[in-house]
């Protein structure tokens, strides 16, 4: 059966929630590193993302990391994602869970 674009969509952000940063110990999208997620035609995948900050020793390993993971997601055709620092990283977009986690709350 043909899953559907908010299918499809879910199952990138539990393939996206399996990266972590290396130096803190919550994943990718509870930290608002995600800006966008979208599906095209044909399951071809598009997320925006930063890091925490453009000299993270990670901005090599967590996009590729992150690549492989949503790759790995049956019916996926393509995966592309794109680095920005605009705007720029801050603690405010990190989920409720990842400030409690890190002791912001």
């Amino acid at each position: 059966m043909e899953q559907s674009e908010a299918e499809l969509k879910e199952k990138v952000i539990e393939a996206i929630k399996k990266v972590y940063d290396p130096e803190i110990p919550v994943d990718v999208y509870e930290l608002g590193l995600i800006y966008d997620i979208k599906i095209f035609p044909i399951h071809n995948v598009y997320v925006l993302m930063t890091l925490t900050s453009p000299s993270c020793p990670s901005a090599e390993s967590i996009p590729v990391e992150m690549e492989a993971e949503i790759r790995a997601i049956e019916g996926v055709n393509d995966v592309s994602i794109e680095l920005t620092f605009d705007p720029p990283y801050s603690t405010e977009m990190m989920s409720e869970v990842a400030k409690l986690e890190l002791g912001f709350m």
